[in-house]
């Protein structure tokens, strides 16, 4: 039989204090078929974030030499996982907020085929810490994702998606700032499906989130009209499980 492959990759900016734990965690040997690869995505980190990655056992290491934003560091992460030969990709952030413990748990629907694309979702789950203003902003997408898919959604922003193979070839996403809502809007309207996994979710103790409210709305909210209005091919068949 032959050995699949999970990439586990991670976006970072400046994340030193974080990145080392996150990689650490990461469950190298949850399933014997599987061997498990860490790759990090520097965009463009000032800090010692390379070298803690190295030191902490990441596999593969991409640095931009600027920073060029969390959408791009994203599209050359899955870019990376199918270079890699990746069967299922998992994408965690860098900050040690999501457990990495849970990933085995978020691909767990695609390894069994009934999603191609899963969220670790917090609101789901159990959240710790996360102030009001960030809830209130996280509610707004969410349901403005799941008015335009025309599908309920709890958690259109985590930080802790899967992908099957097909999911990561696929996926589109267009622009550099972010990529949460425009990648899930691309890849449902492209037809593929959607899992939602409950995870705990404990908002960061060390480090800075880049995310500044104004600059994030009026960015965002641009990028998901362009994405509604791009033509996008069905490419994929919808085949469910019989029940």
């Amino acid at each position: 039989m032959r050995t699949k492959k999970l990439i586990v990759f991670m976006p970072a900016h400046n994340e030193e204090s974080n990145i080392g734990e996150v990689i650490a965690r990461v469950p190298r040997h949850f399933h014997p078929e599987y061997t498990v690869e860490v790759a990090v995505i520097d965009d463009g980190s000032k800090d010692g974030t390379v070298a803690a990655a190295k030191q902490a056992g990441a596999d593969h290491i991409v640095s931009f030499p600027s920073n060029r934003g969390l959408g791009a560091a994203v599209r050359e992460g899955l870019a990376q996982c199918c270079r890699l030969n990746a069967d299922i990709g998992l994408m965690i952030d860098s900050d040690n907020e999501y457990p990495p413990e849970q990933i085995p748990d978020v691909i767990e629907p695609i390894r069994r085929g009934t999603a191609d694309y899963t969220f670790g979702s917090r609101f789901k789950g159990q959240i710790r810490g996360m102030k009001l203003h960030r809830r209130l902003g996280n509610y707004f997408f969410t349901l403005l994702q799941s008015v335009l898919v025309r599908k309920w959604i709890y958690d259109g922003q985590s930080g802790m998606r899967g992908f099957s193979r097909e999911a990561m070839e696929r996926a589109e996403i267009i622009h550099d700032y972010n990529y949460a809502q425009v990648l899930t809007l691309n890849l449902i309207r492209q037809g593929f499906r959607l899992e939602e996994v409950p995870i705990s979710y404990q908002v960061r103790t060390k480090g800075q989130s880049f995310i500044k409210f104004k600059e994030y709305v009026s960015s965002v909210i641009p990028a998901i009209y362009k994405e509604m209005k791009r033509p996008v091919a069905k490419r994929y068949r919808q085949n469910f499980p019989r029940k």
